[in-house]
């Protein structure tokens, strides 16, 4: 059985909590499942929601982005958007989350 690939792609910072555990709900749904802030700096994260991210990982999937902030404050990824587009070839589903 193939799992499906699942992108959560996020540029509004009111959504990023939900959008990251959406990403959450999908892996457990048994997809790959993955998160990236594009262009948006979020708050260093409770640690409830590091408990989530970290159970994102343990199935298989990450949290990205393209600013620096994010990486740094909270251990997200570090994505270019040149890479990101790579990444995106390889998913089933691409979800634009949280536009406003």
């Amino acid at each position: 059985m193939e799992y499906k690939k699942a992108c959560f792609m996020i540029r509004n910072k009111d959504y990023a909590i939900d959008g990251m555990r959406s990403a959450l709900g999908l892996a457990v749904e048994n997809m790959y499942s993955f998160g990236v802030l594009v262009d948006v700096e979020i708050d260093k994260l409770d640690q409830e929601n590091v408990d989530r991210i970290d159970m994102l990982r343990d199935m298989e999937g990450e949290v990205f982005s393209n600013v620096q902030a994010n990486c740094d404050n909270n251990g997200f990824e570090a994505l270019s958007v040149e890479e990101l587009g790579e990444k995106l070839r390889d998913m089933d589903v691409i979800v634009p989350y949280g536009i406003k």
